[in-house]
């Protein structure tokens, strides 16, 4: 789920027959069944590369035991493609979701459940790779099952909400996200009481709609109520309480409210450090997030040994070539560029760059944001040329994959805006700077 909480492997429902000559295939189905189980938990503590071989393990056992076409194969495929996409190895994961959707179309019909659940997976990867357009008639198609399939106030039809909501928050599309967002929580609400983690997950998410339209007291009313309940229904020391406290700071952090950030922020890498261990994913986004207030205060020193140790756990849990390494890098880079350090910033910010589009494709926003802040450090060097060079590809891959009106659009055009009147264009700036001023006016009132 985008909730980015937790990514659980499915296990289908297996019926077995009782009798002598199925006896093997009963063993091999309990081992398929321990092999799948292996992988969930070693998956849930972030060791992806151990739960890698147990996962093509069971696969084979699948097509061995039931055959290439069994439904059993394909919650494998779905499970191995799971574990590629955590890894950010997403070509790798894509023909794993298809094959395990076509199976599930012929083996159960284009309308179960299950389908949905395929249409949904292969739409989170694409959502993962801003294919946008891609994504949308999945997310879509995978909501219109399951509301004939299960009624509309089934929590499944609460999640493919969450999802499609998902999708348009990432586009900027803030107005067409805030009532599936408040569908989604309503019937979360109405199916498992007010007080159930899921309702938590879908508050979080509704508050981060409302953080990233400035509307900060909404927000600070829907973290704090998320917070209370997962204190509540699962301990002060859970994994999803640290996750709740790290999403309320990085809103007071928004505000400038460092010391209330501050304290939040220890306190959820605490209790992830305990309850994962020091190396697990979790931690380093934790350690990533204590860092970038630390930077938002000037306070590079103890900023710095917070980032770097990030980035080794995410080289190390998730390979050099992930996603999640590429933003490490960056904001690494990005301390050095605020101390004048060009030089040691230049190299993080070059392989921040090389690794996003390598995984995620040129024309990712991701990428864009890379371009962006290696022209910033030529900017700043006087490096003119080198910078427009790379605010101008940033600026058009933000137009083509948001939207010509995403507040990140705006962004690009006064950044390009005002290199053009570093340079004495003032005629090319000042229609830039009108257009994202029009921007940022037709967001505020949404």
């Amino acid at each position: 789920m985008p909730s980015g909480r937790k990514l659980a492997l499915i296990l289908a429902a297996v019926v077995v027959c009782v009798g002598v000559i199925l006896i093997p295939r009963f063993a091999q189905q309990r081992k398929w069944e321990k092999l799948n189980a292996q992988a969930n938990t070693l998956l849930e503590q972030g060791k992806y590369p151990e739960a890698v071989p147990k996962a093509l393990e069971a696969l084979r056992v699948a097509e061995a035991t039931f055959g290439s076409e069994h439904v059993n194969v394909a919650t494998s495929l779905n499970n191995l493609a799971a574990l590629y996409q955590a890894q950010g190895k997403y070509a790798e994961a894509e023909p794993l979701y298809k094959r395990s959707l076509a199976i599930r179309e012929k083996a159960l019909g284009p309308e179960h459940p299950d389908v949905a659940r395929s249409l949904n997976n292969l739409a989170w990867l694409y959502h993962h790779q801003a294919k946008y357009a891609e994504a949308e008639p999945l997310y879509k198609r995978s909501l219109a099952i399951w509301e004939k399939a299960l009624g509309p106030d089934h929590p499944d039809v609460a999640t493919s909400l969450n999802n499609l909501a998902a999708l348009y928050q990432a586009q900027g599309k803030y107005a067409e996200a805030e009532p599936l967002f408040k569908r989604s929580l309503t019937i979360w609400e109405k199916a498992l009481g007010p007080e159930h983690p899921d309702v938590a997950i879908s508050l979080d998410n509704l508050a981060l709609l409302y953080r990233y339209q400035a509307k900060y007291a909404e927000a600070e009313r829907l973290n704090k109520r998320s917070l209370a309940i997962l204190e509540k229904a699962l301990g002060p020391e859970h994994p999803d309480v640290a996750i709740s406290l790290d999403n309320l700071a990085e809103l007071y952090r928004a505000q400038g409210k460092y010391a209330e950030a501050e304290r939040l922020n220890k306190r959820s890498l605490a209790i992830l450090e305990k309850a994962l261990g020091p190396d697990h994913p979790a931690v380093a986004t934790s350690l990533n997030n204590l860092a970038a207030l630390y930077y938002a205060q000037g306070k590079y020193a103890e900023a710095e040994p917070l980032y770097k140790r990030s980035l080794a756990i995410r080289e190390k849990a998730l390979g050099p070539d992930h996603p999640a390494v590429a933003g490490s890098l960056n904001n690494l880079a990005a301390l050095y560029y605020g101390q004048g350090k060009y030089a040691e910033a230049e190299p993080p910010y070059k392989r921040s760059l090389a690794i996003a589009e390598k995984a995620l494709g040129p024309d990712h926003p991701d990428v864009a944001m890379a371009l962006r802040n290696l022209a910033g450090l030529y900017y700043a060097q006087g490096k003119y040329a080198e910078a427009e060079a790379l605010l101008k590809r940033s600026l058009a891959i933000r137009e083509n994959t948001l939207g010509p009106d995403h507040p990140d659009v705006a962004q690009s055009l006064e950044n390009y805006a005002t290199l053009l009147r570093k340079t004495h264009r003032e005629a090319e700036a000042e229609p830039m700077e009108a257009r994202a001023k029009a921007i940022r006016a037709k967001k505020a009132v949404q």
